[in-house]
């Protein structure tokens, strides 16, 4: 019980508390980029989930049993970019192949994924963090739909924002920017939820 309990506030901090786009800003750059219109919004969280998952699969078990069994940990973080480098690849030949509309509208912002700090970051931290093999997977899927979780909110004040009239020099990037900041301030409310949770 106490186990799965420990799963479950993984998986809570992961999505709300520790927001890897809100409250750690990685991952910005699709955030911004992708984030203008929910389907290609969904589309994007949807294919970071799926890398992030896989990437846990098969970062977790190289690091521990062929980097750290053979002291190379100081190629962790090259060996885990080719990693998800070839995951995206995969991810971009699926999406081409059964829906060719979605990999056309992300367009550049998919091989994006290769370099997005957020999956980078999410398999180094499961690392770092400590946690068991069935602890990182779960992190990794919390985060997963933590980037998903932003990228529609996101997408959804993104339109109301162009609906609206605002100031001249606000128009473009700096709404944007102010609206992001604005969303990020509202989920450090947070903080604090998943420890009351399971206190």
């Amino acid at each position: 019980m106490e186990t799965v309990k420990n799963l479950i506030f993984i998986l809570m901090s992961s999505v709300l508390v520790n927001n890897y786009v809100l409250s750690r800003f990685l991952g910005i750059c699709p955030f911004l980029g992708v984030s203008k219109k929910l389907p290609q919004a969904a589309g994007m969280g949807v294919s970071v989930i799926f890398v992030m998952f896989l990437a846990t699969l098969a970062t977790y078990p190289l690091q521990h049993f062929v980097l750290a069994r053979f002291g190379l940990e100081y190629l962790q973080t090259i060996v885990f970019i080719l990693v998800i480098a070839a995951l995206v690849q995969f991810v971009e030949m699926l999406l081409k192949k059964y829906i060719p509309s979605l990999h056309k509208n992300l367009g550049v912002y998919l091989p994006l994924i290769t370099t997005n700090c957020a999956v980078l970051g999410v398999t180094i931290n499961n690392i770092t963090d400590g946690y068991t093999f069935p602890e990182a997977v779960v992190s990794s899927l919390g985060c997963g739909l933590g980037f998903l979780l932003a990228m529609v909110l996101f997408s959804g004040v993104r339109e109301r924002i162009e609906n609206c009239d605002a100031p001249e020099c606000f128009k473009g990037l700096p709404v944007t920017l102010v609206a992001a900041s604005i969303v990020s301030l509202a989920f450090f409310g947070f903080t604090g939820l998943a420890e009351n949770l399971f206190a």
